[in-house]
């Protein structure tokens, strides 16, 4: 069986498979717009590489979908044609995303560390254990705040709906409303435990940086592992999605989603299951 990945956007769902990417929005007439496109970008085959390059191509295609469903969401019908190729707009968007999380989870745990470091000598393994946990509590903390969101909360949902969806397409069941209601919308495979892996990952890994070094050069050097780390964790969530013994290593992405997904309504199950059957070319 050939697996489906996929994404909540605004008002509606995304979908990867085979190559290509089918985008299902509810507009607000409520008419459901459903547009299926080649991804621009080949992913690698190579264990550890593929890791490394899905990341940025979803990164790219997840920011301009969101644009996207954003403005078919708001009505906006002079916006709804995709562009093909990424924009300098997309560029620094990407841009700007990374500099914010490397600045929220990576510079902020490890300045406060440090500054503890400063009053309790710490040991390198208690040095980055600390620094770790702090980057988690940041993340768990932001994800739970933005969840109160009302607009949050919906994209929670549809992302609620988005596994559903999948897993009962994996269940090779027939994907209608009602069977697709019955499903978790916790899934092994979500973007969340990927995130929460690589946490867990670089708390390990930065355990070999030498604690001599100065507070910049361990930035730098956190930094330059991140396609290391990166690379490690999706290869453990390939592993622990199909692989029983290693099914621990997504048990902790299963607790966050349970913010970061909602139970959702018919209505969004509805935009979900059109997404997934234009990805696989069912009507």
């Amino acid at each position: 069986m050939e697996l489906l990945g996929g994404q909540a956007v605004i008002e509606g769902v995304l979908i990867h498979h085979k190559g290509y990417t089918t985008v299902a929005v509810r507009k607000p007439n409520g008419k459901i717009i459903v547009t299926k496109e080649k991804i621009p970008w080949k992913n690698s085959k190579i264990p550890f590489i593929r890791g490394i390059t899905n990341l940025f191509i979803m990164l790219a295609v997840g920011i301009q979908t969101l644009n996207y469903s954003s403005a078919v969401a708001m009505g906006e019908e002079k916006e709804l044609q995709k562009e093909k190729h990424p924009t300098l707009t997309l560029t620094f968007t990407l841009l700007f995303s990374f500099l914010f999380a490397i600045a929220i989870f990576k510079l902020v745990p490890l300045g406060l560390t440090t500054l503890l470091n400063h009053y309790v000598t710490l040991n390198n393994i208690l040095f980055n254990l600390i620094d770790g946990l702090i980057r988690v509590g940041l993340f768990v903390g932001y994800v739970y705040a933005i969840s109160f969101f009302p607009d949050v909360k919906r994209l929670f949902q549809y992302h609620g709906a988005e596994h559903q969806a999948v897993a009962c397409y994996e269940a090779q069941q027939k994907l209608t409303i009602d069977n697709v209601a019955h499903y978790s919308p916790l899934h092994k495979r979500c973007g969340t435990a990927f995130i929460f892996l690589v946490f867990l990952v670089s708390i390990f890994i930065f355990t070999l940086v030498p604690s001599t070094l100065s507070f910049w050069m361990k930035f730098s050097v956190r930094l330059l592992l991140l396609p290391v780390i990166a690379a490690i964790s999706y290869e453990l969530l390939r592993l622990g999605a199909h692989t029983k013994i290693f099914s621990i290593f997504v048990i902790p992405g299963l607790w966050i989603q349970k913010i970061t997904t909602q139970k959702p309504d018919a209505q969004q199950i509805e935009v979900a299951l059109r997404a997934v059957k234009r990805s696989l070319q069912i009507h």
